[in-house]
């Protein structure tokens, strides 16, 4: 098991001894942080985020039990260190006294290296669990507010509304909008807000799924069925039985699999490549592209029956600049959840940045934004979001503050990490799909991929 890394800051004022163990804490991987002024830590931990304070108990100014004090009166619990003391006048009244103040554990001058190891590596592991915990009770407390759909303008509370209403029955849904708007996530809020939310729903991205493989993972196939074909396997809409199946990108299937996806919506059945049986099914179906599809119907590339079977409940999306009355909760939003699945000690985003982002158009859409501040989250130097701390922000301010900037090798490089960014978002990560997008070779693309160190 890999052992876990974290942001440690060593407070003691005994010089040799903070060298020592910052040299076998920095030996062990960790980030080290070290200050032999009390006060100077208490800073630091107002300032920058840290997974884990190591503290020694006596030192002039302030004493580790009033620093520990003192931090834990002004920090929340989800967003404190975890606590080590250190003392070399350790008493039970001591150890128990920094314990009910939230210290994890103490450790009693002299101690050998391996002994503080051991225990930091404990402390790193419970400051993992309780971020995760948080991150996880925050995703649930979004998921039954709105279902996790942010925004009070009147076409997303419209949109919610049809959802809500469109659940209480078993219609197919059509969802429509630019890449990025939440077409997944109005499917989920559907699929949950209805009588089959205890049964699965499976979601299947016709685009990311190669065309020769599509059909045996939509509809199963049995054991010799083609080459490679070992066992038999239950294909998407057997396993969303008695659910919900979600066709995200539809607009991508080729011609063949169009008739047969007709046929499962017309009689509720199909067969398994390479099986004489038919199976039916009880599910709903709901669909999504960010496509034309009318204009496909148009030109002939997507089955005229298919696109009323499928559009029996529409719902569009809007694209974000069409609700910049949304942007400050959905940013607002972004912040708190990436702060806490990160780690992170980010409080705001100031108003300049706010500003910026109200200002941008947001082609990548919600997803775009969120990939922007999770972005500005990680980066960030403090609790406050600025228009420096992500890339995309300071464009935009740059240009509204009427002073853009002249040099050409940022911009240039600022551009390109940006459309490979929002290519890897068009194509949900298929690199094949990016670099057709972009108009350049896989082979660039993964040049590009490694100068800009974009995973």
């Amino acid at each position: 098991m890999t052992a876990r890394r974290g942001s440690i800051l060593l407070i003691d004022d005994e010089e040799k001894i903070l060298k020592a163990l910052g040299r076998a804490l920095r030996d062990a991987g960790h980030e080290v942080i070290e200050c032999s002024n009390p006060r100077s830590g208490q800073k630091l931990l107002a300032e920058r985020p840290i997974d884990l304070v190591i503290v020694d108990n006596v030192m002039p100014q302030l004493s580790g039990l009033e620093l520990i004090r003192e931090y834990v009166g002004s920090t929340p619990e989800g967003e404190r260190a975890q606590i080590l003391m250190m003392t070399a006048h350790a008493t039970v009244e001591s150890a128990l006294e920094a314990m009910k103040l939230g210290a994890l554990d103490y450790l009693q001058k002299p101690f050998e290296i391996d002994e503080l190891l051991v225990v930091v590596r404990r402390a790193l592991d419970h400051q993992r669990l309780r971020t995760e915990y948080g991150y996880l009770r925050s995703e649930r407390d979004e998921r039954f507010d709105n279902y996790g759909i942010v925004g009070s303008s009147r076409a997303i509370q419209e949109i919610i509304a049809r959802a809500e209403r469109v659940a209480e029955t078993k219609s197919t849904v059509l969802i429509t909008g630019e890449t990025g708007t939440g077409k997944e996530l109005i499917a989920r809020a559907i699929h949950n807000r209805s009588a089959q939310r205890d049964m699965p729903l499976i979601r299947v991205n016709c685009a990311a799924i190669p065309e020769a493989l599509l059909e045996s993972e939509l509809f199963g196939h049995v054991r010799g069925a083609f080459t490679g074909a070992a066992t038999s396997k239950k294909g998407k809409f057997a396993l969303a039985d008695g659910g919900t199946i979600f066709l995200d990108e539809i607009g991508t299937m080729s011609p063949a699999l169009q008739s047969k996806l007709l046929r499962v919506l017309q009689e509720r059945e199909f067969e398994p490549l390479g099986a004489e049986r038919t199976e039916r099914v009880d599910l709903r179906v709901i669909a999504a592209t960010n496509r034309d599809v009318r204009q496909m119907v148009a030109e002939g590339r997507f089955q005229e029956d298919l696109f009323y079977r499928l559009n029996v409940i529409p719902i569009v999306l809007p694209p974000l600049r069409e609700r910049r009355e949304d942007i400050p909760a959905l940013v607002d939003h972004f912040v708190r959840k990436h702060a806490q699945r990160t780690g992170r000690r980010v409080e705001r985003v100031d108003e300049g940045a706010r500003a910026a982002l109200r200002q941008y158009d947001w082609p990548g859409n919600v997803r775009e934004l969120e990939n922007t501040i999770e972005r500005a989250v990680v980066l960030s130097s403090g609790p406050v979001l600025t228009p420096r701390d992500v890339s995309v922000i300071g464009a935009v301010a740059q240009q509204s503050s009427g002073l853009p900037s002249l040099k050409l090798r940022p911009n240039i490089e600022w551009v390109e990490k940006e459309t490979i960014r929002r290519a890897l978002d068009a194509s949900r990560g298929i690199k094949k799909e990016a670099a057709e997008l972009m108009g350049i070779s896989q082979r660039a693309l993964s040049y590009y991929l490694a100068k800009y160190r974009i995973e």
